[in-house]
């Protein structure tokens, strides 16, 4: 079951699924660009929606263009909550060290993905219950799946 995502146009296009079974539908520029290299510009869509209740937005990088042209978007995902009214822009960066990247009005330049939204209720507490991971954070798990063997039962996992 589809919900409906009322869109208002300015000077873009409604944003559209290539194809059957995708998540991401795609937004286009309203407005020209040239990036230059390491450049960012936050480029509109001429694109403004009303989510239903309960409801969030994600505009997300192309995987196309991040790969053949090093094109991302800063802040991604780039959250659409459902009150916003305004226009959707998304902030571009040119990662090529080299080569400028032009965007046309037209131009696919990212994904929106529209998803149910669940909202926690935060509990003050004195201390939080444990964990296998605890506090280990970032690269805590390592580059590679490494394997680990129980002192107690020999068994390697």
């Amino acid at each position: 079951m589809a919900d409906n995502v009322e869109v208002l146009i300015s000077s873009g296009e409604v944003p559209a699924y290539s194809h059957p079974g995708d998540a991401g539908a795609d937004l286009r520029a309203a407005e020209a660009h040239v990036l230059a290299p390491g450049a960012r510009a936050t480029v509109g869509t001429g694109v403004s929606i009303a989510l239903p209740a309960g409801f969030v937005a994600f505009v997300v990088p192309r995987s196309g263009l991040a790969a053949r042209h090093g094109l991302t978007i800063v802040n991604s995902p780039g959250t659409v909550d459902a009150g916003y009214r305004g226009e959707i822009r998304v902030t571009l960066l040119n990662t090529d060290t080299e080569h400028p990247f032009t965007i046309e009005p037209g131009d696919r330049i990212a994904q929106l993905i529209v998803m149910p939204v669940s909202r926690a209720v935060f509990v003050q507490v004195e201390k939080l219950p444990g964990s296998h991971r605890g506090e280990s954070g970032f690269g805590s798990t390592g580059l590679r799946e490494h394997t680990v063997k129980s002192s107690e039962t020999g068994v390697t996992s």
